[in-house]
C-alpha cells in the first residue's frame, strides 16, 4: 500500500488515479497539490483528494509516492520546486506523454537522476479534462508504459508498476526513445490530425453549413479535438522530433491518395483503403 500518496495536478489522470486507488485500498492517505485553490478544493469536495496544499514543496512532505500530473512544459518548474523536500525514499514518477522531455528536466533540476524516479505514462484519457471528468475505471485495462532510467531502482520500478496494477492498468516497460516514437504515431498524430481537421474546418466561409451536416464519422473522428489545447500543445513542443516523423509519413500516405483520386487510380484507390481496413479491423486494444 502507498501511506501518503502526493499527487501534483488533479485533473483528468491524477484525478481518476486518486480515484482508483482509493476505491482499491490502495492509499492511506491522499492530498493534492496545484496552483489554484479552487480546483483543489473541488477535488477534495468529489472525495478526490483528503486534502491540499498549494505550496508543492510541503505537499511532498511525508509523502512516499508523488504523482506529476502537470502538462508537459510545467514539469521542470515544478520539479525544482520539490525536488529539495522530497525524501530520499520517496518515489517520484509521473504521467508526462513525452518521457524523452521529462528524463531531461529531471536531469536539469537533480543533476545525477535519483534511483526512486521512474518515469511513466498511462496510455489512457478522454477528450474531457478537469477533475470533474475523473473516474476510477478510467485505467482499467488500460495500458501503462513505464521508461525507467539507468538510475531507477528495482525497488521504485516495482512500487510503480504495482500502484499503477491496483488502479487496474496492465504496465509493461520500454526506453524513452521508444516510446516517445511509438506513441508520437498512434496518440500524438491522430491528435494532430484531429485538430488541423477541425481548424481547417472552422476557416471554411461555410464553416456553420458544414458543420450542420456533420454525422457520425465526423463525430468519431473529431472527438479527441475537444482535448486540452494547452495539454496538446506542450506534447507537441515536447516531443516535436517524433511527431514531426510521423506527420512526414502520414503526409507521405495522403499524397499518394491525392495523386490516385487526381489520376482517376480506383484500383490503387481501393488497395489503399483495403489495406487501411484489413489492419484497423486487426487491431485490438
Amino acid at each position: 500500500m502507498i501511506r501518503r500518496l502526493c499527487v501534483i495536478g488533479v485533473g483528468l489522470i491524477g484525478g481518476s488515479l486518486a480515484l482508483a486507488l482509493r476505491r482499491a485500498g490502495y492509499c492511506g492517505q491522499i492530498v493534492g497539490a496545484g496552483r489554484h485553490a479552487e480546483t483543489l478544493e473541488r477535488a477534495r469536495d468529489l472525495g478526490v483528494i483528503d486534502g491540499y496544499d498549494l505550496d508543492f514543496a510541503q505537499a511532498v512532505g511525508g509523502a512516499d509516492m508523488v504523482v506529476l500530473a502537470v502538462p508537459m512544459r510545467a514539469m521542470a518548474t515544478v520539479l525544482a520546486s520539490i525536488h529539495d523536500h522530497l525524501a530520499p525514499e520517496t518515489i517520484l514518477t509521473d504521467v508526462g506523454s513525452a518521457k524523452g522531455a521529462v528524463i531531461e528536466a529531471a536531469g536539469a533540476v537533480f543533476g545525477d537522476l535519483p534511483s526512486a524516479f521512474v518515469p511513466g505514462h498511462p496510455v489512457a484519457g478522454t477528450e474531457n479534462s478537469g477533475v470533474e471528468a475523473a473516474f476510477p475505471e478510467l485505467f482499467q485495462g488500460r495500458r501503462v508504459i513505464l521508461t525507467p532510467t539507468p538510475a531507477s531502482s528495482p525497488v521504485a520500478i516495482a512500487a510503480v508498476r504495482k500502484m499503477w496494477m491496483a488502479a487496474g492498468a496492465t504496465v509493461e516497460e520500454m526506453d524513452a526513445v521508444s516510446h516517445d516514437r511509438i506513441l508520437a504515431a498512434t496518440s500524438h498524430l491522430p491528435h494532430v490530425v484531429a485538430f488541423a481537421l477541425v481548424h481547417a474546418l472552422s476557416q471554411m466561409e461555410a464553416e456553420s453549413e458544414v458543420l450542420r451536416y456533420a454525422a457520425g464519422g465526423f463525430r468519431d473522428f473529431t472527438r479527441i479535438a475537444s482535448s486540452d489545447p494547452v495539454m496538446w500543445r506542450d506534447i507537441c513542443l515536447t516531443n516535436a522530433p517524433a511527431i514531426l516523423d510521423a506527420l512526414d509519413q502520414f503526409q507521405a500516405g495522403l499524397d499518394e491518395l491525392i495523386q490516385a483520386i487526381s489520376a482517376g487510380d480506383g484500383a490503387r484507390i481501393e488497395t489503399m483503403f483495403r489495406e487501411a481496413k484489413h489492419t484497423r479491423d486487426a487491431f485490438r486494444y
